[in-house]
């Protein structure tokens, strides 16, 4: 498409305020027929509230001003950061994309409507690259990936005769290899001359991806522009910092001492299984770590993509995933299997922080009162003490005082994963588990709770940490990785030697595809 080609959607000084506060001021943005504008910003910044502006949806009770217009010729399509929240669990994917692909046969004859319908399904599994489509017509959403999912959402957009689709946040939680599909898919389809509002954090993905790019700060647009140029000389303050927040975080050193210490934590023949369909189900093998262990004060990185078990190993560790086998032992001792045959002591000596920080607290009590009922509950402190422990731990973190008294859907994402940390810490544990803990935040608040993490370490020499995530720069905290592929342990060592000099096949491509995404590849 030319530079001069029509927008097929355009907003102009959108405002949009709910309780007297504006959320998003002065936006203007358009949106052009095979580009990709991407809208980058801290968490809060007001990306999705914009890029819902498109699909005509606001928050409840929201004053709207300003203009949104969007083509007559085709809907606005919308990819969600998790697709599972809007595709029907009870019913099949063939169901989910025939009843679209029906509206656009009711022209033909009846007896070719059926299989007319049924060619519309395949070529927009094909175009969303998913070729498999006869398979996948089969399966229920659950039985799909993310990136699966994703990948339907976006075949029911094509279906509908899309002109506009919004990716909000598409690469989160994924690991380099589904992060280069992700940008292949959308690369795709800006082909077909589709415009794309990416809405992400991912500034690696967006440098790959984007044309255009709009930095956003409290609402507002600060600085916008080709991205070529917003790379390499960027204007903003704000946008100097967003881009060189990752390169100021500076790793722990391993923890000195004499001679080899005792391992916190111990792995040996750990195999672990799921159960389809329920516990009488037939058992499939999902995790094989013949042997791991974990020093005191340092930080393991467990890495590989999504699917490969990372996740199970975390649960493993926690209680929290039953059938499996093996032997785990903490400080020497085997730890039992389960959350129920754990100890008190057992319990608070091994913590997990969750990659969806929201979901892991109560909405309707204050944060406060459930980061103190951990020090209650797991350590016996009188609820006097446990409050002030817990408000002295989330000032120490960065939450100011206030904050505490919220309750948990009044605080930024970033503001809950650091409260997430403080519940943890209250047990005093032995081990923390962080899973995905920095997917869903912004550079800056990554940068920031990876300090947080790396000083727990050096400040608290009892203290060490397994690093659930995808991602590789997250990963140079740790002093050893992990790699897992489909569910088995294929490397392990110091981390400046997996990740300079990997061995394995496998690694060996995951830290190739995440260079290329890291340079930006461009289209």
């Amino acid at each position: 498409m030319g530079p001069d080609a029509a927008p097929v959607a355009e907003i102009r000084g959108l405002r949009v305020e709910l309780d007297g506060r504006a959320i998003v001021d002065g936006v203007n943005l358009k949106a052009l027929p095979g580009k990709v504008t991407a809208l980058v910003g801290a968490s809060g910044s007001g990306k999705t509230t914009t890029g819902l502006a498109l699909l005509g949806e606001y928050p409840p009770g929201a004053r709207i001003g300003g203009d949104v217009r969007v083509a007559a010729d085709g809907p606005v399509g919308y990819i969600p950061q998790h697709p599972a929240a809007v595709l029907n669990p009870a019913r099949r994917v063939s169901a989910l994309l025939t009843d679209i692909a029906r509206s656009r046969t009711r022209h033909l004859p009846r007896g070719r409507r059926r299989a007319a319908a049924h060619e519309h399904v395949l070529r927009a599994l094909a175009d969303a690259q998913l070729p498999d489509g006869e398979a996948l017509l089969r399966r229920y959403p659950h039985q799909l990936s993310g990136g699966q999912q994703q990948r339907v959402v976006l075949a029911q957009a094509l279906l509908l005769g899309a002109r506009v689709i919004v990716a909000d946040e598409p690469t989160t939680g994924q690991d380099a290899l589904t992060k280069s599909r992700i940008v292949d898919q959308l690369t795709a389809v800006a082909e077909r001359g589709i415009a794309v509002v990416l809405l992400s954090h991912d500034l690696n993905v967006v440098r790959a991806l984007a044309d255009d790019v709009l930095v956003m700060r409290a609402g507002r647009i600060v600085e916008s522009g080709p991205a070529e140029r917003l790379w390499s000389t960027p204007r903003h303050p704000w946008t100097r910092e967003l881009l060189t927040a990752h390169a100021e975080f500076t790793p722990p050193s391993p923890p000195a001492g004499p001679g080899e210490p005792e391992p916190v934590l111990r792995i040996h023949d750990l195999t672990a299984r799921h159960r389809e369909g329920g516990t009488r189900g037939r058992p499939t093998t999902v995790l094989r770590v013949p042997e791991l262990t974990l020093y005191p004060g340092t930080c393991l990185a467990v890495v590989g993509r999504s699917g490969s078990g990372k996740t199970t190993l975390a649960r493993c560790l926690a209680g929290l995933h039953r059938d499996h086998q093996g032997e785990i032992t903490l400080d020497g001792a085997t730890l039992p299997r389960t959350l129920r045959t754990r100890d008190r002591a057992q319990l608070a000596a091994v913590q997990y922080i969750f990659q969806d920080s929201r979901a892991a607290f109560d909405e309707h009590r204050p944060v406060l009162h459930q980061v103190a009922r951990t020090a209650i509950r797991l350590r016996g402190t009188d609820k006097n003490t446990a409050r002030q422990e817990a408000l002295t731990t989330l000032t120490r973190l960065g939450l100011p005082e206030e904050l505490g008294d919220r309750r948990p859907g009044q605080l930024s994402g970033g503001e809950l994963q650091r409260a997430a940390l403080a519940r943890a810490l209250l047990a005093r544990p032995r081990l923390l588990i962080c899973d995905e803990v920095t997917s869903g935040l912004d550079t800056i608040n990554r940068r920031s709770l990876l300090e947080l993490l790396a000083r727990l370490l050096r400040e608290r020499d009892d203290l060490s940490l397994v690093l659930i995530t995808h991602d590789l720069d997250i990963a140079a905290l740790a002093h050893r990785i992990a790699v897992l592929d489909s569910g088995e342990l294929v490397e392990q060592g110091a981390a400046p030697r997996v990740l300079t000099t990997p061995e394995h096949p496998f690694t060996v491509s995951l830290m190739e595809t995440t260079a290329r995404l890291g340079v930006g590849t461009g289209r």
